[in-house]
């Protein structure tokens, strides 16, 4: 559904965007990293047609973003950082007339006006002006827009930038429903929205992509070596589980953890290759303790990103 080859952007000598690839498959939602300067805005405004690349190519929904923009434009809806919106129009005027621009069909546009404003949950203030409305309205107001020509890809820039939490579950909700329906790429800064409504992230660092998976596959690739969480009762004490965990064939380093309702709790990590859970669950039975939880241990998603996006990183990984 989007698909970009090559894409490089340069403003004089500095190259915003170099020569960047990936694709998006139909109905997924993909999370586009990057810390600030990175050159993910500058990669969503031409995809959007907003700007023309130096080099490369991108296609959205089968159209070329250089050759075919009008296309393009027909059939994605974009949700900039600052929503576009008009502060003295009236939410149902302003959608009404988004729709008008976006082609929606006159006989259809009351329709769809009702069916966006109940699905960005913005059906209370349709009568009220813009200017007057909070900032989580404001942004459910800019979906609105993005979505109410039922665009095949959207394209979504800080979705959910000063939301408070509540705004921010029901906007990520949203997100999440949307999916199937639409493609989406959606950028943000806050890791824990990416693992919660993302299937595959795409990070940028300089803009050069970095890494390009499902967040399972980069936390594990990443670490190369096994990691397992271990939890137990019925143990004399830490320091003997620990000394009985580090004597497991394969082991390279056991730490203690804080564990809950009195439990002891270690993460185990294997030498390069190893598969150590089996001797660990067996190293515990036959100690006669009772082991509660025994499952690897990846990874966060913050730990990816800061791993990526380092200078050491950034000059090898690819």
């Amino acid at each position: 559904m989007i698909k970009v080859e090559g894409l490089t952007k340069r403003y004089a000598r500095m190259a915003a965007v170099d020569n960047v690839s990936f694709e998006v498959a139909k109905g997924q939602i993909v999370g586009f990293l990057g810390p600030n300067g990175a050159g993910k805005t500058t990669t969503m405004r031409v995809l959007t047609c907003f700007l023309p690349a130096t080099e490369g190519r991108a296609e959205v929904a089968g159209y070329d973003v250089t050759t075919q923009p009008m296309e393009v434009k027909r059939r994605i809806g974009y949700l900039p950082e600052t929503p576009p919106l008009y502060p003295d129009m009236e939410v149902c005027e302003y959608l009404e007339f988004v729709g008008r621009l976006k082609g929606v069909p006159k006989s259809n546009l009351k329709q769809r006006l009702d069916e966006v404003a109940e699905r960005c949950s913005i059906a209370d203030v349709k009568t009220k002006l813009i200017g007057k409305l909070s900032k989580g309205y404001r942004q459910r107001v800019g979906l609105a827009q993005a979505i109410i020509h039922n665009p095949d890809v959207l394209i979504l820039d800080e979705p959910t930038s000063g939301l408070d939490p509540k705004q921010i579950i029901e906007t990520r909700d949203l997100i999440k429903s949307l999916a199937g329906d639409h493609t989406i790429i959606l950028s943000t800064h806050i890791l824990p929205e990416v693992e919660a409504v993302c299937e595959r992230v795409i990070i940028i660092n300089k803009g050069k992509v970095v890494a390009t998976d499902t967040v399972d596959n980069l936390t594990h690739r990443l670490r190369g070596s096994e990691a397992v969480t271990v939890e137990l009762t019925g143990a004399p004490g830490a320091d003997d589980v620990q000394r009985k965990l580090e004597l497991v064939s394969g082991v390279s380093r056991v730490v203690a953890k804080e564990g809950r309702g009195g439990m002891l709790k270690f993460e185990v990590e294997s030498l390069q290759g190893r598969q150590i859970r089996p001797d660990l669950a067996r190293a515990v039975v036959e100690s006669g303790w009772q082991l509660h939880e025994l499952h690897s241990a990846a990874f966060s998603l913050e730990e990816v990103f800061i791993e990526l996006t380092s200078s050491q990183a950034a000059g090898g990984a690819q």
